[in-house]
């Protein structure tokens, strides 16, 4: 599977990608939000995903966002918890900090809420954020998500072990057209 962009080209994570998967993911401000992801990230937990990747069904989607420009992988991008008969899923991604701030998740995200609403013919998407997270609350609603509420104490870090309450954002299909 693979989708490409303007400037990315999505694709399934493969073990070439260890290296620039643990760089970019060996920084606490990029895993203090995730609750899969530990700190420090070594070359073993790269290759533990990569693992989990290969194991992956038709209800979960792993993607490695490149750089078309340089080949450079930036983050990465899910879609989850893919519900075929409530067409529902939920999307969650994460960038190496170097690559904060340039639109690459804006566009990650794009191109999977295309291929999830259009090819997977869902009608609804979920993404859950740690509520002090500003800049993926940011995200979201600049992709037209809509703040749904807030689950108490829904996620621990596993880099920090710290609680978070997170907001949930949903986005309906009805919502816009992409």
């Amino acid at each position: 599977m693979r989708l490409v962009t303007k400037r990315l080209i999505l694709r399934r994570p493969t073990l070439k990608d260890v290296k620039a998967i643990t760089e970019n993911a060996n920084n606490l401000n990029v895993t203090k939000y995730i609750s899969r992801m530990p700190y420090p990230y070594s070359i073993k937990d790269a290759k533990s995903y990569i693992k989990f990747c290969k194991k992956l069904k038709q209800n979960h989607y792993e993607f490695s966002i490149k750089l078309k420009s340089s080949g450079k992988l930036a983050g990465i991008i899910s879609l989850m918890n893919i519900d075929k008969f409530g067409k529902k899923a939920e999307i969650g991604c994460w960038l190496g900090q170097r690559y904060w701030r340039q639109g690459i998740g804006a566009e990650s995200a794009k191109a999977i809420m295309k291929f999830a609403l259009n090819k997977l013919k869902l009608i609804r998407l979920e993404a859950n954020v740690c509520c002090e997270n500003q800049v993926s609350k940011n995200l979201w609603r600049k992709l037209g998500f809509k703040k749904e509420g807030t689950k108490r104490h829904a996620l621990r870090s596993r880099a920090t072990g710290r609680w978070h309450d997170t907001c949930i954002y949903g986005f309906l299909k009805s919502d816009t057209k992409l």
